[in-house]
This record gives structure tokens, sequence and C-alpha cells, in this order.
């Protein structure tokens, strides 16, 4: 058994290498590619140029070279971080609760999370008020632990066994009862009708270095906890009795991966607004290509939602430009087909 456990993981390299590849390949297509600033191919130049002890004559002038790294070298890592989280997060989900077709959205804590959001950008309008922490992250967590508590009690209580439809539909619910209250909130609110919507439609486009440093934190503790249990999700897939039965503490481990999962989804979400099905587009190709081990899924699942949310927020920048498609619409063109093709797929197995 022991050897088997060891030889999975060699049997993956290729994956982790094929994986680290695609990110650093995204990264220099995300920082290369955009409307405005210098041709492609110095952009490369211009990145080496600026390491120790390496100088080139990239060409790139300190106007370019300011789009390149206070624009669009901040919005990419911001897509990084976040593509990671949701499908980290997503997969996480998938194993707490037994259900692959559960992900950050569709349990509701995106929208919990976007409902506290909203709470704050309505309370402090003006900008006046001046808060010791940025208080956006904190109250989109407690807003998207609410929501999938909500969810998880309701399909529980429907469903004894959380089967997928029972909390699909929970989670359908709950993001509809927080959109309602966010609705209810813009109607009294107008003036920030504005700013909340181009919130909710997910943007990348306004991102800088401050709202990297402001998630990192949150994104690093999730990822490393959630990381930490990818072995006892694993011996959650035989079900909570023969799980509680070889010595796994359920309820603490359900208790402490939900926790996590949602603490990075709900920083994420905070600033780059919301951003659907990535959580279940990343997490099922990873376990098309590798198996259903956690110890796989979820470390693939981080590299991989990396480079497919930055590689997603390329068409949005070009398109339409000068004007920019909201990388929600992008991700929910991609995503909705595929969820779909995922229940046909399903229910043709059953």
């Amino acid at each position: 058994m022991e050897t088997v456990a060891h030889a999975a993981p060699k049997r993956a390299m290729p994956w982790f290498a094929g994986s680290a590849c695609a990110l650093v390949l995204a990264l220099v297509a995300g920082v290369t590619i955009g409307p405005a600033g210098p041709d492609w191919w110095r952009v490369p130049l211009a990145l080496l140029d600026h390491l120790p002890f390496v100088s080139l004559d990239s060409g790139v002038g300190d106007t370019d070279w300011s789009i390149i790294w206070q624009i669009r070298a901040p919005r990419v890592v911001l897509a990084a971080l976040v593509g990671s989280t949701l499908s980290v997060a997503g997969a996480s989900y998938q194993g707490v609760f037994r259900n692959p077709l559960v992900d950050p959205y569709l349990l509701g804590v995106a929208a919990g999370a976007g409902l506290g959001a909203t709470i704050v950008i309505t309370v402090n309008r003006t900008g006046s008020l001046s808060w010791p922490v940025d208080p956006l992250p904190l109250v989109a967590f407690a807003g998207g632990l609410a929501a999938v508590l909500m969810t998880y009690l309701v399909g529980s209580t429907f469903g004894g066994d959380r089967t997928s439809i029972t909390l699909v539909l929970a989670g359908v619910a709950v993001t509809s009862l927080a959109t309602a209250i966010q609705t209810f909130l813009l109607q009294r609110n107008s003036d920030v009708v504005r700013q909340v919507y181009s919130w909710i439609l997910g943007r990348l486009s306004t991102a800088t270095w401050g709202d990297v440093r402001l998630v990192v934190p949150y994104v690093v503790v999730s990822t490393v906890v959630l990381l930490m249990h990818r072995r006892l999700l694993d011996v959650l897939r035989v079900g909570d009795e023969e799980a509680s039965a070889l010595g796994a503490d359920v309820r603490r481990i359900r208790l402490a991966v939900v926790i996590a999962a949602t603490l990075g989804t709900a920083a994420v979400v905070a600033v780059s607004g919301l951003i659907g099905f990535v959580g279940i587009i990343v997490p099922h190709a990873v376990r098309l290509l590798v198996g259903s081990s956690f110890r796989l899924v979820l470390p693939l699942s981080m590299m991989l939602g990396a480079a497919f949310l930055i590689v997603a927020d390329i068409p949005g920048r070009i398109l339409d430009k000068p004007a920019e498609t909201p990388i929600g619409v992008v991700t929910a063109f991609l995503g909705a087909p595929f969820f779909l093709l995922i229940l046909r797929t399903r229910q043709g197995s059953r």
C-alpha cells in the first residue's frame, strides 16, 4: 500500500511540471498582452532588464514600463491569486461535501461575500469614514461564512445525505436571498449602483499592488490550511461513518475546510467581484487528468486555476478595446456550457 501511495505522486510529476510551465507562460502572456504599451516582444526583455546583474537594451521607456509594472503586473498577479483561490476552494468544497457539483459560487459563498462588500461600499459611499484596517474582506468573510452555513443547513435539512440536487438548490436559494438584499440596498442608495454593478460583474481592470497586498495574507492562510487537509479529504471520500471509524474527526475537518475555503473566497471576491464557474471548471479538468485523489487535485487546481484566470482575462482586454469585457462575463461564457456538460454526463452515467 505504501509503495502505491508513493508511486502516485511520481506518476503525477509530469503534470506538476506541465502545470508550473503553464502558469509561467500565462504570467508572461498576461503581462505582455494589452491594448496599450510597448510592443509585445519588448516586454520580456524589459522584465529581464530589471533583474539584478542583467543589462539589456529593451527599448522600453519609463512610461511604457509604468504601464507594464503598475497596470498590467498587479492585474496579472491578482488574477493568479483569485483563480488559484477559487479553484482550490471549489475542489475543497467538493471534497468536504462529497459533491462534485458545488463551488464557491453555487454554494452562495460568493453572493454572501458580495453582499458584505456591498454593505461596506454603501456605508462608506462618501469615502469619509476611516478604518484601522480595510473592512471589505472582513465583512465579506462574515457574509460568505453565513451564506455557506445557511446552504449547508438547508441542504442537510431537506436531504440528509446532502445530495447534489439539494445542495445546489439550497445554494441557489441562498444566492437569491443575498441578491435580493443587495438589490434592496442599492435601491435605497442609488449613488453607489455604478460602483457595485461594476464590482458584481467581476473586475480586474482596477487592480493595484495595494489590492494584492490586501488579499495575500488571507489567500496564504486559506491555501495552507486546505493543502494541509488534502489527505484528510481523501479519507472523507469513504463516508462520514467509515472516516470516523478510521480515526478522523469528521466534524472538525469539515469545519476547518469550510472556514478556510470561505476565508480565501471572501477575500478575493472582495477585490475582484463575482467570478463564477472557476471552482467547477478547473477541479473537474484536473480530475480528468490525474484522478480524484485530493493529494493531487488541490495543488494542481491551485496552479492551473491561476493560469486559467490569467488567460481568461486576456480576451476581455483586447476584444472590445478601448472598453473592457468584465472577467465574470468571460468565465460565465466558458463555465455555463461546461457545467451543463457535467450535468449531462452525470445523468447519463446513472
